[in-house]
């Protein structure tokens, strides 16, 4: 996969020199007290603000602050009520961010994955190692990937083409090549995973098979020729020929700002040479 050299990479914006010290915790200690500012990053958003209503306090603004991981946010991550109750990560983005306007609910997904990998880095660093299985001989064994190289796709790289129009509610329209059916998508939100996760946790629960695929289209389709009924849209999305169906998640990915998490991978085992997606393992926020 081709890389965009005029994307930025997540974790090179400048930090607040005004909070941030080199060493807080041995400059405190110099003066004889445990008393100083946790430091502060400033992270580009992929959005760039441009897809968030008028009143969302994010709305035109390009960037947001967030301080660096400390034992706190240890603490949220490794709660297994929280866990459990699939909220750690909400917690976290809330304890992280600085303005407390913002809810984690109403982040679009691009911005969230921004905010969290840049969170990552400022508590671990920006080496992630994880087992990865080899898709050519399926050898599994440990990789390490450098997450101040993930890229962003800002609102300013996303090319508009032929296949789809914006709409002035921050909405995509498309019309699938098959059935020639005119289909609105929104960008999802941090409600939407949240409300995802949570299906598919019960129907594996109850050991019903999981429609990853289908699930998600029903939360990205806003309205079919015009019509939002939501039952007439769950009818549609289990018919949906599968041409159609993939031409609808490209159309997503294409207009979606966000992180590009595809990186270098070569296998040790057999020398297979790929890019990979960087995976969300437990290991990501708990390194070795």
């Amino acid at each position: 996969m081709a890389r965009n050299s005029n994307r930025s990479k997540l974790g090179t914006s400048p930090v607040d020199s005004t909070t941030t010290a080199a060493d807080p915790v041995a400059a405190a200690l110099e003066t004889g007290g445990l008393s100083f500012a946790t430091p502060t990053e400033i992270v580009e958003l992929p959005s760039k603000g441009e897809f968030y209503s008028e009143d969302h306090p994010l709305h035109g603004i390009e960037t947001i602050e967030i301080k660096y991981m400390t034992a706190k946010e240890e603490d949220i991550l490794s709660s297994k009520t929280l866990i459990k109750q699939g909220v750690a990560i909400e917690r976290l983005l809330k304890s992280v961010i600085l303005d407390k306007r913002i809810h984690p609910d109403t982040l679009l997904s691009g911005d969230r994955n921004a905010i969290l990998v840049a969170t990552r880095i400022t508590g671990y660093g920006s080496d992630y190692e994880t087992k990865i299985t080899c898709p050519s001989c399926m050898t599994s064994g440990d990789h390490a990937f450098d997450l101040s190289e993930v890229e962003v796709k800002t609102a300013d790289d996303i090319e508009e083409d032929q296949s789809y129009r914006w709409t002035d509610d921050a909405t995509v329209i498309t019309t699938t090549p098959l059935s020639k059916i005119e289909v609105e998508l929104k960008l999802m939100t941090g409600k939407d995973e949240s409300y995802l996760s949570r299906l598919i946790e019960n129907k594996r629960k109850k050991k019903l098979p999981e429609t990853p695929l289908t699930d998600t289209l029903k939360i990205l389709i806003v309205s079919i020729n015009g019509l939002t009924d939501k039952e007439y849209i769950k009818e549609f999305v289990k018919l949906v020929p599968a041409r159609d169906s993939r031409h609808l998640r490209a159309v997503y990915e294409k207009a979606s700002p966000n992180v590009d998490m595809t990186q270098h991978y070569e296998c040790d085992s057999c020398g297979y040479v790929t890019d990979l997606e960087v995976p969300f393992t437990t290991d990501f926020f708990w390194p070795k």
